[in-house]
């Protein structure tokens, strides 16, 4: 309000630095930052907001790796998170900025602190490929959604879960899981492959990948990339026999940019659910075994 700074909510990105913050699942309150980190971005923008002199609504992107706090944008401005933020916390975000910059303060209106929700808010981005044929659905600095819609419970993962129902991307409980990981990912996704056997999955995998996890004691059935000709991954999801696709490979080749086209289509026209990257993956992981051991329920916004 142009003398005190109130922090409307902090948000954590799923997908990893480098997709756009529209195109990114989201959670308010956060999901996994520590207070130390929470608290120093809080004071940061504390700084920022009354250095630069503003007076309304401001957003601030961070990026952080391990203890480390990057700043990566900073806008005297609203952003298209504003409506999510103030449907999760229940603080009508952009009446309070407006009447900001009509003079009045925050102690004027009444609010004057965070509001930090006891249950979970989920984003989730909503994208058109399937309108469009032969378009890549992959994920990047660039915006693709064209719309957003929000999950929330107490339990993280069910929020998570519900966000991935209100967006038609709905997780399974069990299947046949498919993973194709970037020699980087392989030794984390060894965990992976641990936790979707725990939770009944059975697995498979292109060569490298199938061959690690079977180094590590568990059954992975090998299948073809596109190049290895039929039958092939795109083959096996045509026949819906997949329930959910992890794949943070790719290339610089063109053969395997190719195969790694071909398999994104082929999760997209047979609604497979899709990670791109670790940190998804994760997160679809608490989702599933919270859908498998928790009751769906509902609630209305009005009601919370």
């Amino acid at each position: 309000d142009g003398k005190d700074v109130l922090i409307g909510g902090i948000m954590e990105h799923i997908e990893q630095a480098g997709v756009h913050s529209g195109d990114s699942a989201c959670a308010l309150p956060t999901y996994s930052l520590s207070e130390s980190i929470k608290d120093q971005m809080r004071d940061q923008v504390r700084q920022m907001a009354l250095e630069l002199g503003v007076v309304g609504l401001m957003n601030t992107q961070f990026a952080i790796q391990g203890d480390n706090i990057f700043i990566l944008e900073v806008n005297p401005r609203a952003s298209r998170t504003v409506p999510y933020v103030s449907k999760a916390t229940g603080v009508p975000l952009a009446k309070v900025g407006a009447r900001c910059m009509a003079g009045r303060s925050f102690a004027e209106q009444g609010v004057t602190e965070e509001v930090i929700p006891d249950y979970y808010s989920v984003k989730e981005a909503v994208f058109p490929f399937i309108k469009f044929q032969g378009v890549d659905p992959i994920l990047g600095p660039e915006m693709k959604s064209t719309g957003e819609v929000m999950g929330f419970d107490k339990d993280f993962g069910m929020a998570f879960a519900k966000s991935q129902i209100g967006a038609s991307n709905s997780l399974p409980t069990k299947g046949l899981a498919f993973i194709s990981l970037k020699n980087s990912h392989k030794e984390e996704g060894v965990d992976l492959a641990r936790q979707l056997l725990k939770l009944n999955f059975t697995l498979c995998g292109t060569g490298g990948t199938a061959d690690f996890i079977i180094k590590h004691g568990m059954k992975c059935k090998k299948i073809n990339k596109v190049s290895g000709g039929s039958p092939h991954i795109v083959d096996v999801l045509n026949s819906k026999k997949i329930a959910l696709v992890i794949n943070t490979g790719g290339g610089n080749s063109e053969q395997k940019l190719n195969d790694a086209m071909a398999l994104r289509r082929a999760t997209l026209v047979n609604k497979v659910p899709y990670c791109t990257n670790m940190s998804t993956a994760y997160v679809c992981l608490e989702g599933i075994k919270s859908l498998k051991t928790k009751k769906i329920t509902v609630t209305s916004l009005q009601d919370i």
